[in-house]
């Protein structure tokens, strides 16, 4: 499984594992499915949700290595 990094596009990484979805609606991204939340990068996100991008890249890549 690839490694996300704070690039990578929200949209890709429901799109590689659609189990990663908890970890956005943790941080209160709530629509997931709309065009503009699937475009931005997690970076974006994480400014946008006042949410550490570092903490959040090693949990999602941690979840995507246990699998």
């Amino acid at each position: 499984m690839a490694q996300i990094t704070k690039n990578t596009l929200i949209g890709d990484i429901l799109d590689m594992d659609r189990t990663t979805a908890p970890y956005f609606l943790e941080m209160g991204m709530h629509c997931l499915g709309c065009p503009s939340a699937r475009g931005e990068s997690l970076e974006q996100a994480c400014a946008v949700h006042g949410v550490d991008v570092d903490e959040l890249v090693a949990k999602i890549n941690a979840h995507l290595a246990g699998k």
